[in-house]
């Protein structure tokens, strides 16, 4: 059995990269908003058009500022904030667990 190194140069020796399939798990939304048992959330940076979007209810947010919004696992949108620290202090007196995205 070779290893995945040992494709990946006998593919570049024939002059052509090539990479596995991703192979992508598919969840339902039910399945995403269950996610962490609601106590996971993901901070969002955004721009002040995208936040009027968003947020429509949220007047004179005043344009070419980032705000920061704080999102429930699923994507729900749970709070806009002006800063990083206070989405995390959101998050924390709702005792949610912070996931990184990337």
């Amino acid at each position: 059995m070779e290893n995945n190194n040992d494709t990946k140069a006998r593919s570049h020796r024939k002059g052509r990269l090539t990479a596995p399939p991703l192979m992508r798990p598919t969840m339902s939304m039910s399945e995403l908003a269950q996610l962490g048992g609601g106590k996971i959330a993901y901070i969002k940076v955004m721009t002040a058009d995208e936040a009027k979007q968003m947020f429509p209810a949220v007047e004179g947010i005043p344009p070419g500022i980032d705000l920061f919004a704080l999102h429930a696992a699923d994507g729900t949108p749970l709070a806009l904030t002006d800063s990083r620290q206070a989405a995390l202090g959101h998050a924390m007196g709702d005792e949610l667990e912070i996931a990184s995205l990337h």
